[in-house]
């Protein structure tokens, strides 16, 4: 876990975001059946983050609901360099699936730009790379 939420950090940084300015560093937990649910409110000016590590060939199917439109990346490091699997912006909810290209830590990054507070929803669904070309 603290190599997650040091990769968290320097994603932070490497986004240009102020680590003050985070809102939750959540590290992922994955259930029995590899579910992820979590759900909290993201400050004006603020971002949160959800990060695990994944083998690859590792399918994620994600989906996420806001109270207000965020900034909205999926990301992993690779040396110095940050990786974006998914990026948009100004989105209030998404969805989609991740297919891990290399065993890495990956973070779901929401930023809220406005001064106000929005809540935040997210759902993960982890299938191994056997599934991946599953239903």
């Amino acid at each position: 876990m603290k190599s997650t939420l040091a990769t968290a950090l320097l994603c932070a940084l490497a986004c240009g975001l102020p680590t003050a300015q985070a809102a939750g560093l959540v590290s992922i937990e994955w259930s029995a059946d590899g579910r992820f649910a979590h759900e909290l409110t993201v400050p004006g000016h603020k971002f949160a983050e959800a990060c695990g590590k994944l083998p690859a060939g590792t399918r994620v199917d994600w989906t996420f609901e806001a109270g207000a439109p965020m900034d909205f990346n999926i990301h992993f490091h690779e040396g110095k360099e940050v990786r974006f699997a998914a990026r948009q912006d100004g989105i209030a909810g998404s969805a989609g699936t991740l297919q891990a290209p290399v065993e890495q830590d990956y973070c779901w990054m929401w930023s809220n730009k406005s001064a106000h507070g929005a809540s935040l929803k997210v759902q993960l669904q982890r299938r191994k790379a056997q599934d991946a070309g599953a239903g």
